[in-house]
C-alpha cells in the first residue's frame, strides 16, 4: 500500500460550500493549515481592445495529515 502524503491541497468545488470541503478534508484525515484564493480571469475583446476581467475565484486549502 502507498504512503499517504503529509500535505495535500483541497479545492472547494463549484457546487460545494467551504464547510463541505473542510468536512471532506477531515474525513480523509487532514486538517487545514492554509487557505489560498486564486482569481479566475476571462479575456474579452471589446471595441477591438482586449480586456481581462475577473469572473470568479478559486479557494484552495492546504491540509496537513493528522497524526494518530
Amino acid at each position: 500500500m502507498g504512503k499517504t502524503p503529509r500535505k495535500r491541497s483541497f479545492e472547494v468545488m463549484e457546487n460545494e460550500s467551504i464547510d463541505q470541503c473542510l468536512n471532506r478534508m477531515e474525513k480523509e484525515g487532514y486538517k487545514p493549515s492554509r487557505r489560498m484564493e486564486e482569481p479566475i480571469f476571462q479575456e474579452v475583446v471589446k471595441d477591438g481592445h482586449k480586456e481581462i476581467l475577473p469572473i470568479g475565484k478559486k479557494i484552495i486549502f492546504e491540509g496537513k495529515l493528522v497524526e494518530k
